[in-house]
Order: structure tokens, then C-alpha cells, then sequence
């Protein structure tokens, strides 16, 4: 039997799950049962708890078969205990280090007491922690007693009524029976009938649990709706509670005194009660304020606090439409004609078959949101689309598309008026989302390296970053693409929001599994390639601590070192793509291709890629060829942006291919052939097992169904044993035509090639 049990329910957390979990079972007191509950959570949660499971002998889950909410899957949890004390952890907040040993050691100095209670902190995104306003209480003080009834401190009823701050002494709560019931509020008729039961309750002076205050859709209780109304039928069951125990009458004055003061509260939020409802639940309120009362009791007003509700409601629209204009005006005062053209233009219907798309900062189309527009067209072609791109590159951008540039005023209607909007970064602050729109972020990689809020800890990187605007601009998300689970738990977290995470591949790599031999082919002959060479695509990623490009390569003295069979082919990142680059003879031939238009193809034409830190990687394993890290600079950039993989662990799942740390150990990788030997293979089929996850080549069809066509139901996900990605280069030389998806016939070119994606 287990000192504590600890009963952890899930239902789409799996940003904050892992944390959660870690924070318990890297306890130093190890005396415990963690009950992991899996509320039919449509995300990867129960995944996640699966695998601690199998990691740690402690861990229990259970996989409920349907969603039944938070209060059920406690007592479903609750169920399976077998500790001395029940405590009950929301999966998004974590204990801080040393809680459970602190528990530990107060339970037995208070001999074992019903209930005791610690403190929490909240911590939000910004890295603060603000402790409870009641931290007074736990401190320890002169004529207090250590174990008490509630009845002799009657302040510890003011505490905030959640569950998680107090653990439960198990066989108290079996004698009464205690159980949470459904529906929002679930704390109030759990935590008030076992404050009052309890007959020995003790406290600990410490911050237990770190309450993450989650910036948008993680608390249920802030969300609009009529499940408020909940809130009756929960303060009855505490009152039925004492109405079947006597000798708790005495407290019915306080009890109806918070009630009245909490109806208040949710009736005032603006964020709880919908508007049309408000005046409906504060007759609701009186009415239990008046059947509650006990007898000789004062009445508490609650219809004057639905006025004040509205006017304060009115005042805060009336800031807050203030605050909005006022970018509105600057931007009107530098541009009077066209941002008045642009404030007109947003008083008008959206355009339900608008869609705006741009990609990498208005360079030319490119990634998933090119993959995406070409699937659109295909199957919506009633849809009219944009690109915006800069103007000085519209030339390079591809036949045949309409293209508005940034600030003109093309461009400003479009952004005015769409429906739709995809974008592999985000649109800038001059296009602000009107109600009604929808905004797809396909992101363009797999992070290797830090992202988003993670890189507050990286000065290098993320000095000239305005992280308050950053999320605002992640607030216009609803929809967020992931190629793997693993991007997918990264990007909740780095960008904690309220969009809809879309696991369904990336529309870049799904050119991977259409492609046949004759587009390997022609896309080596594009190039020049001769044939018989062995063509490298060398694609490096940016490097935030240098202010300038510099090649971390020699190219040319590579490619002589490995003799004229080889093509190196050298891919700049795209922010160097009008840099210098090095420029001289060498023994094979090297092409510079950092300004073609699709990395795609040239993914497509090579045998092998030898990259560093960069993304490219992830798609490239799609084709099952040779990956090659150059790490010649890892310690520094590991310490000047972060990373979320140790690329050069040698670990399967984590390092994709032979690991060279300079020039002389890269060329021996190969010349022994160790770039395409059996332990690269190993490496390989791991790598695109975990990170190739939901890649089958249909990436961009389901995101076209889902978002632009409403369909709900996406096509599944084709098994790794189903997927057979575009052939070799050796393969397609030799006349295989392999790679076409289920369906595709022998020939057919697929789009993302033809649009230059």
C-alpha cells in the first residue's frame, strides 16, 4: 500500500501532460501510486500516459471510453487507489520539487490527519510566479493549533475551494462516501462537505503545486457558456449535504453567504455567462439565494450586480475598442489614403471565397502553403486565391497566380476581406483578424532548435523578440499544422493559445510519395546533373549568433576531396538567399541552388543530404535516403539558441545518420561508406518512424477538406508499411517508377511540382 496516490485525469493536455507527470515521478519521495486517467482524450495524452507507464512501474492508466469530464475521471480514478492519501492533480500543473516528501513528513508529525492543505503559485507564461494571497495562513503562529476541525478555524473556509491543494486521507473519504459529480464546479460539492466532516485538519507553510495559468482555452470555467448554470445544482448538493447531517446547520449562514458571493462572481464575469443569458441566470440566482437562506437570515442583493455587470461590460468594450483604433489612426496619419481605403474595405462582408496565402515573409510561394494552394485548386477551384509577395520578387514567383504586394492597396483589400488565410509564419500586425475569418499556420519545420516562448532563455536568439505580440499574433491561429506528434506538443506549449492542432503531415513532403522516376529524372537534368554523379544536397540552417553569413563549409575543397562522381549542390537558408556565396574551382562540381524555388525537387535529385541543425532533415527522411549531420559549431549553438534534440547522441529516434564534427571526419564519412552503411540505415528507419509520422503523401487533402471545405472527419493517416516514397536516384535511372500514391497513374505529375512549391 502506497503512502499517496496520486489520481492525475487528462483530456487534451498533452502540451503540459509530460511536465506534469515528470514533476510527480521525479519526486524524491518515491512511496507512491500514480493513477493516470485518459478521459477519451481525442489528443495524444493517452499516449503519453502509456509511455510513462511503461517507463515506471508506478503508473497505472486507465483509458475511460468516453469523455465524461473532469469529475468523473477523478472517481474513476479514485476507484483504483490504494494509497493512504488521495491527491488529486490537474495534468497541466506540476508539484515543485521536494512537495511530496514535505506532505510526507507533515502527515506524520500531525498523525495523519483527514485533510491537509498547502499552498500553490501561479506561474504564467512570462515565467512569473505569484503566490496565493492567503500565504498568511500556512504560517505557523502562536496559539494556533497544528491539527484542528474547520470549526475552530473558520478562515481556512476562505481558502481557494479547488481540490488540488489538499490531500485526503482515503479512508475518510470512503466513510462518507465523498465523489465528485458531473458538470462545471465539480470542486464546490467535494471541497465544502469535506472541509466540514474532516475532524483533523493540518497545514503545510509551503508552495506545493505550481497552478499554470494558461493563456487562452485551458480553463473551462473561462469559456463561454451555458454549463454555467451548473453552478445550482452543484451549491444544492452542499446544502443537501448538510441537510443530512444535522449537526452541520450551524454553517448554513456562512455557506449561503459564499454561495451568494460566488453566483456574483460568475454572473459579473465576462467570460462565463453569455450575454443573452445573464439576466436568466441572475433570476436563477435569486431564486436559490431566496431557497437557501436560513431562517431569520439577511437577504443578499443580487439583481443590482447584473446592471453593474453590463455597464462594466460596456466600459471595458469601449477601452478596448479604443486600444484597437489606436494602431488604426497611426497607421491612417502615415498612409491617410490607403489606410482609409483599408478601414472602409473592413467594414464590408467577408468574402467567403477569398483566401489569402504567403509564406516566408512574401517571398515567392513556397512550403505548405504553396502544397495547400495547389490542392485547393484542385478541389475547390470555385475559391479565388492571392499571394502576397514582395515586389521586388515578383518575378520569380510562378505563372499563372494572382499576387498582391505588402501595403498596396490590393493588398489591403485582400487582407480586409478574406475568408481564409495560410501563411508558414505570421501575417504582419497591419492585418489584424476580423471576427468570422479563418487563419491556417503551417508552420515550416520540425523544431530542432528552441521556438517561441522557450526562446525568452536565449538572449542570442530571442533578444529583438516582443513575445507579448508574438502571442498576439498566435491569438488569430486556428488552426496549427504538425507533421508529428512530436512538433505538435512543442508548438501547444511555445505558443500557448487557443487554436486547433491539425496532425495530418506536412503538404510540402507530400511530393515525396507521388513522385515518380521520370520527375527524380528531370529533376536532375534541370539542375544539370550528369548522369552516374552522386548528388549532395548541402542545406545548412541560419545561425542567430553571427550577424553576417559565412559558409561553415568549404564546398569546393568538400567536393574535390571526394572526387569528380560527386555534385554537391549548396542550399542556403532562405534569410541568405541574396548573400554572397563562396565562388572558386573545384575537383567536382558545385551548384549554387539557394535561390531555386522549390527545396522540394532538389530533395528529389539527390542521393544523400548533409545538413546541420535544420528541418530539412525531417522531410528528407520521407524519401528513406542518406542524412548526414555537419555539426561543426554544436556546443555554441546549442548554448546560444537550444535545442530539443541531441543530434549527436547516436541515439535511434534522435540522430537521423552519421554525425561528422569537421571537414576531414565528413569526408571520411564518405569515402568509408558509412553515409550509407547498415548502422546509417538503423538510424534512418527510427528517425522516420518518429518524426515522419503522419507524412503519407495526402498532407495536403485532408487540411483542404478540414478548413476550407468544413469536412470533419479527416482522411486516415496511410500506415508506414503502405507508404513508398519516390524512388532513388539510382533506382530511377535504372527505369523504377515507384513513390505514386494509391490511385495516381503511371505519368502524372503531381501538383506541388508543377507550382514550384
Amino acid at each position: 500500500m502506497p503512502r499517496i496516490s496520486v489520481v492525475v485525469p487528462a483530456y487534451q493536455v498533452q502540451a503540459y501532460l509530460g511536465e506534469c507527470l515528470e514533476s510527480v515521478l521525479g519526486q524524491s519521495f518515491r512511496d507512491i501510486e500514480v493513477i493516470a486517467v485518459d478521459d477519451c482524450s481525442p489528443d495524444g495524452s493517452g499516449a503519453i500516459m502509456d509511455g510513462f507507464a511503461q517507463a515506471d512501474a508506478r503508473v497505472r492508466v486507465l483509458h475511460l471510453p468516453e469523455n465524461v469530464g473532469l469529475g468523473r475521471a477523478r472517481n474513476a480514478g479514485m476507484e483504483q487507489a490504494t494509497g493512504d492519501y488521495l491527491f488529486f492533480l490537474d495534468s497541466d500543473d506540476t508539484l515543485t520539487p521536494g512537495a511530496l516528501q514535505a506532505i510526507a513528513d507533515r502527515l506524520d508529525a500531525t498523525a495523519d490527519p483527514d485533510v491537509l492543505i498547502f499552498d500553490y503559485a501561479r506561474t504564467y507564461w512570462d515565467g512569473r510566479e505569484v503566490r496565493s494571497r492567503d500565504a498568511g495562513l500556512f504560517a505557523p503562529q502562536e496559539g494556533r493549533p497544528e491539527v484542528f476541525a474547520v470549526a475552530e478555524r473558520e478562515e481556512v473556509l476562505g481558502l481557494l475551494m479547488v481540490v488540488w491543494n489538499k490531500v485526503y486521507r482515503r479512508d475518510f473519504v470512503q466513510k462518507h462516501a465523498f465523489e465528485f459529480p458531473p458538470g462545471y464546479y465539480e470542486d464546490t460539492p467535494w471541497t465544502y462537505p469535506v472541509m466540514l466532516a474532516a475532524r483533523t485538519v493540518a497545514m503545510l507553510d509551503l508552495v506545493a503545486v505550481h497552478y499554470r495559468q494558461r493563456r487562452q482555452g485551458g480553463n473551462i470555467l473561462a469559456t463561454v457558456s451555458r454549463k454555467h448554470f451548473d453552478i445550482f445544482g452543484q451549491y444544492d448538493r452542499v446544502f443537501a449535504f448538510v441537510d443530512a447531517h444535522p449537526e452541520l446547520d450551524h454553517w448554513r449562514p456562512l455557506l449561503h453567504r459564499r454561495m451568494a458571493e460566488h453566483l456574483r462572481t460568475i454572473g459579473n464575469h465576462p467570460d462565463r455567462v453569455p450575454a443573452a443569458a445573464r439576466k436568466e441566470f441572475f433570476e436563477r440566482a435569486v431564486e436559490a439565494e431566496q431557497r437557501h437562506r436560513p431562517a431569520g437570515g439577511a437577504a443578499v442583493e443580487l439583481r443590482g450586480s447584473w446592471k453593474a455587470s453590463a455597464l462594466g461590460q460596456a466600459a471595458r468594450k469601449a477601452k478596448n475598442v479604443a486600444r484597437a483604433a489606436q494602431p488604426e489612426l497611426r497607421r491612417a496619419v502615415a498612409g491617410p489614403l490607403l489606410g482609409g481605403y483599408q478601414r472602409i474595405q473592413r467594414r464590408l462582408p467577408i468574402d467567403d471565397d477569398l483566401a489569402v496565402f504567403a509564406s516566408y515573409w512574401a517571398r515567392t510561394p513556397a512550403c505548405n502553403p504553396a502544397a495547400i494552394h495547389a490542392k485547393l485548386r484542385e478541389l475547390a477551384p470555385e475559391l479565388r486565391t492571392v499571394w502576397v509577395v514582395e515586389a521586388k520578387r515578383r518575378a520569380e514567383a510562378p505563372k499563372g497566380i494572382d499576387i498582391v504586394s505588402p501595403g498596396s492597396r490590393s493588398y489591403r483589400e485582400a487582407i480586409s476581406r478574406a475568408k481564409f488565410f495560410v501563411n508558414n509564419v505570421n501575417f504582419p500586425d497591419g492585418a489584424p483578424k476580423r471576427p468570422g475569418t479563418v487563419q491556417l499556420q503551417t508552420h515550416h519545420g520540425t523544431p530542432v532548435k528552441k521556438m517561441g516562448l522557450d526562446l525568452r532563455d536565449y538572449p542570442a536568439a530571442g533578444q529583438s523578440i516582443d513575445f507579448a505580440k508574438l502571442l498576439g499574433r498566435v491569438d488569430r491561429w486556428d488552426y496549427s499544422l504538425s507533421s508529428n506528434r512530436f512538433s505538435t506538443l512543442i508548438w501547444e506549449r511555445v505558443y500557448p493559445s487557443s487554436f486547433r492542432s491539425l496532425e495530418y503531415g506536412y503538404p510540402r513532403n507530400d511530393v515525396y510519395y507521388a513522385a515518380d522516376g521520370e520527375q527524380v529524372r528531370a529533376a536532375r537534368r534541370e539542375l544539370g546533373v550528369p548522369e552516374g554523379a552522386k548528388v549532395l544536397l548541402y542545406a545548412p540552417t541560419l545561425r542567430d549568433y553571427r550577424a553576417s553569413y559565412r559558409p561553415q563549409l568549404d564546398l569546393h575543397r568538400f567536393a574535390a576531396s571526394l572526387g569528380e562522381e560527386y555534385v554537391v549542390l549548396n542550399r542556403a537558408h532562405y534569410l541568405y538567399d541574396t548573400a554572397a556565396r563562396p565562388a572558386g574551382p573545384g575537383g567536382a562540381q558545385v551548384i549554387d541552388v539557394s535561390r531555386h524555388p522549390s527545396l522540394e525537387r532538389l530533395a528529389l535529385a539527390a542521393d544523400a543530404l548533409v545538413t546541420d541543425y535544420s528541418s530539412v532533415m525531417f522531410d528528407y527522411a520521407n524519401l528513406d535516403r542518406p542524412i548526414v549531420v555537419f555539426a561543426d559549431d554544436w556546443e555554441v549553438y546549442r548554448q546560444t539558441r537550444g535545442v530539443y534534440l541531441d543530434l549527436l547522441s547516436g541515439r535511434p529516434g534522435e540522430t537521423p545518420g552519421p554525425v561528422a564534427t569537421t571537414e576531414v571526419e565528413l569526408v571520411d564519412v564518405f569515402r568509408s561508406g558509412a553515409w550509407r552503411g547498415e548502422e546509417s540505415a538503423t538510424l534512418r528507419a527510427a528517425f522516420r518512424e518518429r518524426f515522419c509520422e503522419f507524412d503519407d503523401g495526402r498532407a495536403a487533402e485532408r487540411v483542404v477538406r478540414t478548413v476550407f471545405l468544413g469536412e470533419t472527419e479527416p482522411l486516415p493517416v496511410l500506415p508506414p508499411a503502405a507508404r513508398t516514397p519516390a524512388p532513388t536516384p539510382e533506382q530511377a535511372e535504372s527505369g523504377a517508377s515507384a513513390g505514386r500514391l494509391p490511385g495516381q497513374q503511371s505519368g502524372q505529375e503531381p501538383e506541388q511540382l508543377l507550382s514550384n512549391s
